[in-house]
């Protein structure tokens, strides 16, 4: 997840050396790894990322150096959105090995293929945290009380942090989570989101959309087909004056927009752009909306 790695806090980054004490996969392609980083207090608040260092990897050097050299500047550090909340006892991380498409991707990832398949279960690991402006704010509750949380895929990360905080520290918020993806296995969460409707109805409420499914009946209720629109917005949002929405999910890359100017053809828009169209034509101005892309 391509995130701007900016403290919320005035706080200096800490690097960690994280034990991985479990590996749970989630989808096919989709991993949590849960990380022990040591006794202390850790400070950081749900939506936040940390970073990986992919250098430390011997297992990965040689992939690291040759694309190195193909784009000739150093690899960074990998961004990571936590699926945790700070009262859990363990700060979890949910990754996606992203694919690589001929045409459409210019390099292969890097990391998320090791850190989802690699069976590092013991490994210890360096991570740097916490940042990210991507939080519910302080004063959250005077602010509105109710938020949407629009997501799509792995977007669902930060988010899924999000719900499960306010409902811990009893914040009078209602969340409706609305999940977009291609098939019903591909859903992260499903069922812990689904518990989580379970326990608190008056204040979670869970839609899925979902845009390569057949016969998206058989799900329920709470499940539609296609892709996010207008009209769904419109449903879900009765209070567009006073709601607060967080957007994360993909958006158009760099790569993109230099294939873009190379081809003299407009870039595609992807989940965020389309979805940031739908939410200012219903007049939902930008400083009610969050948002947190990667690509």
């Amino acid at each position: 997840m391509s995130v701007e790695a900016t403290p919320s806090r005035a706080r200096k980054p800490v690097e960690y050396e994280a034990t991985v004490t479990a590996v749970r996969m989630e989808t096919h392609d989709t991993a949590t790894l849960l990380l022990d980083l040591g006794p202390g207090p850790l400070d950081y608040k749900a939506g936040q990322f940390l970073n990986i260092d992919p250098h430390q990897f011997p297992a990965i050097a040689h992939q690291c150096a040759y694309l190195q050299e193909q784009k000739g500047r150093k690899e960074p550090a990998r961004s990571y959105s936590l699926a945790s909340a700070p009262h859990e006892p363990h700060v979890a991380i949910t990754v996606k090995d992203e694919e690589f498409i001929s045409g459409v991707t210019r390099y292969p990832p890097l990391l998320s293929p090791l850190l989802v398949h690699g069976r590092l279960t013991g490994a210890r690991i360096k991570v740097t945290g916490f940042m990210g402006p991507y939080v519910l704010p302080d004063d959250v509750t005077e602010k509105t009380d109710h938020v949407l949380h629009l997501v799509a895929g792995s977007g669902a990360v930060p988010n899924f942090a999000m719900v499960k905080d306010a409902l811990h520290r009893g914040l009078k918020l209602r969340h409706t989570f609305l999940a977009s993806n291609k098939t019903w296995g591909d859903i992260l969460y499903r069922e812990e989101l689904a518990a989580l409707e379970r326990s608190a109805p008056d204040r979670v409420r869970v839609v899925h959309t979902l845009t390569r499914e057949t016969d998206e009946a058989k799900y329920g209720p709470h499940v539609r087909k296609g892709r996010v629109n207008e009209a769904l917005l419109h449903e879900l949002l009765p209070d567009r004056d006073t709601c607060l929405v967080y957007v994360c999910g993909p958006a158009i890359t760099p790569w993109d927009r230099r294939k873009a100017l190379e081809t003299r053809t407009p870039a595609t828009p992807r989940f965020m752009e389309a979805v940031l169209g739908h939410l200012h034509g219903l007049d939902i101005p930008d400083k009610r909306i969050k948002r947190e892309a990667y690509g």
